[in-house]
């Protein structure tokens, strides 16, 4: 409806970024009204429940942040949306190899300034409610729903928490995110667990724990004790409209490549040509949440998005438009635990899961209605152990590959972590090993220019390259091979997936009144097998991969004195050195090693999946690899396990 501008700025004093020139910046709030009788309106749940304007619509404002050529005429012509990951900016970190900045205003917040270089506009918008309103962190602000006759909507709501040391209390809340606060407390429960199956759980006596005063939190004098799953089960009221999150980035975006957006704004309709979104984890559950839904079709049934690249999402979605949703909480092996996340379909084109008779699937909506985007899928062997990556290509019972969609690439990082990795490895103060080094920043680069010449020219991009099941590249993990090495305990566990009963109006009204939820059947898990040394056989290997110096694994285990120490680490992979004389046996030497890290590194670059002026970069990564190992990992090696 209209936006209203904070700050409009010169990026980097007006320095000109190659063929692109100067960029500026806008930053301000963005003003929408929703019309709750649109048919694409009907699924943004409670929005008939809202408070309505004069004019009968739902109105909601949203943090927007825009990077964009000065002269709108030079920029590539593809507008790159970011879904922002609880608030935060990444796309320069990823993609520019920036330092980490949710208000990059330095050169080096910039990093290599790839993304200016080459002309992308660049956007972000506020869509979870819960954030903390502390700029630059960008949220969104959208109505309470009421009953009908105007009395509060009270519902139940579940929070779940794992301390990784003893502590004597923990909010409501996931993390630092707004809380839905309890009423009625005489009858909630807090129940305390070891396994993360829902086996178990013993009931806290009501007299030992409270509310805070707020009743955003619990306390228990006696403590919460270091690697127990402690959950409490109460009920709350008045739900935010946590769907029009969804509807501003579908409005927000077909606003601006129609020119129909307020002024300022509407000068980008000359830059965009085309639109992509990317999101990361939780925001790249949000884009498959985002598509699955039918929001990549906008109020005119317009597709919104050309192209949607969901970054290490597995194959979950979350909750991000459900009565009492809350947004941050996720799946993770030993951490927020069955929230509508990993909840079936899967795969981009329909299944039947005979269990409980659901079809469905991804991209089915979006097929039918004609807004099918161009997609990449983008993995690490973490997923695979802790987001259930398998799920997304295979069949639901496990049996088969499941074949994709016909505009669908998957790509997976073999031996990654659910972000790139750094060398010297990192020593995690809650893991037990050694965190995985394997930097794949080259491929996601590389992917990129591979993503802008599918959407401007039509050029198809390689492959998809991914563990199957016809190849015997991907196994439950009892089959997995890994090496036996003196003082490595490969996992017991992974991440499992039940099916997830919220009660009959959940699927139909996004109501949960069950919950927690009745564990059905679980769904087969699988993951990546390994060579002899430990490394995936199958994905795109980075040259530390291929010419490697270490075991990079996609899953690490919890230190010790964190608790429930056989329980998977989450986001985080292993980095298991060579020993010093394995090293030069294999290699010979540094400079003949660098050779074949050279070589590596070319094939990534001629098959598509890297920029040849990373060439050198990567080299340079590999040698502080090498001197790393063979010179200093050594002298520390027992301090890898902890």
């Amino acid at each position: 409806m209209r936006v209203e501008i904070s700050e409009r700025s010169a990026i980097l004093d007006s320095k000109s970024f190659a063929s692109a020139g100067a960029y500026e910046r806008l930053i301000g709030k963005a003003y929408f009204a929703v019309d709750p009788d649109l048919d694409a309106n009907r699924d943004v749940v409670n929005l008939r429940l809202g408070p309505r304007s004069g004019q009968g619509k739902v109105e909601f404002y949203a943090d927007f942040v825009i990077f964009a050529p000065r002269d709108r005429a030079k920029g590539n012509g593809t507008l790159l949306f970011e879904v922002s990951n609880r608030g935060r900016k990444s796309l320069l970190t990823v993609f520019s190899r920036a330092t980490g900045s949710n208000d990059p205003r330095e050169a080096k917040d910039f990093g290599d300034a790839l993304l200016l270089e080459e002309g992308y506009t660049l956007a972000w918008l506020g869509w979870q409610f819960d954030v903390p309103r502390e700029p630059p962190l960008m949220s969104v602000t959208v109505p309470i729903a009421r009953n009908a006759d105007g009395s509060p909507i009270t519902g139940i709501v579940r929070s779940d928490f794992v301390p990784d040391q003893s502590q004597n209390s923990f909010s409501l809340g996931d993390r630092l995110f707004f809380p839905y606060r309890a009423i009625e407390t005489e009858q909630a429960t807090l129940t305390e667990r070891t396994l993360a199956n829902g086996a178990g759980r013993r009931v806290i006596p009501r007299s030992d724990w409270r509310f805070t005063a707020n009743n955003g939190a619990v306390e228990k004098a006696s403590g919460f004790e270091a690697g127990k799953i402690y959950e409490v089960v109460y009920r709350s009221q008045d739900p935010p409209i946590v769907g029009l999150g969804m509807a501003g980035i579908r409005d927000f975006i077909s606003a601006i490549r129609s020119g129909g957006a307020p002024a300022p704004l509407d000068t980008l309709a000359l830059a965009v040509k085309r639109t992509l979104a990317y999101g990361s984890s939780q925001s790249g559950r949000f884009l498959r949440t985002f598509l699955y839904q039918g929001f990549n079709r906008d109020e005119n049934g317009k597709r919104v998005f050309d192209g949607v690249w969901a970054n290490v999402a597995g194959a979950g979605r979350g909750s991000f438009n459900h009565q009492f949703a809350q947004p941050s909480r996720d799946a993770r092996p030993f951490f927020n635990f069955f929230y509508p996340t990993d909840i079936f379909p899967f795969t981009d084109l329909a299944q039947t899961d005979a269990a409980t008779g659901l079809s469905g699937g991804i991209l089915v909506r979006a097929g039918k209605e004609g807004v099918v985007p161009k997609i990449f899928y983008t993995n690490s062997s973490y997923e695979y152990y802790g987001r259930a990556a398998s799920l997304m290509h295979t069949r639901f019972d496990g049996s088969a590959d499941a074949p994709l969609g016909d505009t669908t690439r998957l790509y997976v990082m073999a031996g990654g972590n659910h972000g790139p990795g750094s060398i010297p490895p990192a020593r995690g103060a809650n893991t037990r090993y050694l965190n995985n080094g394997n930097d794949y920043h080259w491929i996601m680069r590389g992917l990129l220019h591979r993503m802008q010449r599918w959407l401007a020219d039509g050029e198809a991009p390689p492959d998809s390259v991914y563990p199957r099941l016809d190849r015997q590249e991907l196994v439950p993990l009892a089959r997995v091979r890994f090496p036996k090495r003196d003082g490595i305990q490969p996992p017991v566990r992974l991440h499992d997936v039940f099916r997830l009963d919220f009660g009959p109006e959940f699927r139909t009204r996004g109501i949960v009144t069950v919950d927690p939820p009745k564990l059905g059947a679980p769904f087969p898990i699988l993951v990546p097998q390994v060579d002899g040394d430990g490394n995936d056989l199958a994905g795109i290997k980075t040259a530390q991969v291929a010419a490697p110096l270490a075991t990079h694994t996609g899953w690490n285990l919890r230190a010790p004195g964190t608790g429930a120490p056989e329980e998977l680490y989450s986001m985080t992979g292993s980095y298991f050195p060579f020993a010093k004389n394995e090293v030069l046996k294999r290699y010979g030497g540094k400079q003949a090693y660098l050779k074949r890290v050279n070589g590596e590194a070319l094939k990534l670059v001629k098959k598509g999946f890297a920029l040849e002026r990373d060439l050198p970069a990567m080299e340079e990564l590999s040698a502080r690899e090498w001197d790393f190992v063979v010179n200093g990992a050594r002298n520390s090696a027992t301090a890898q396990l902890r």
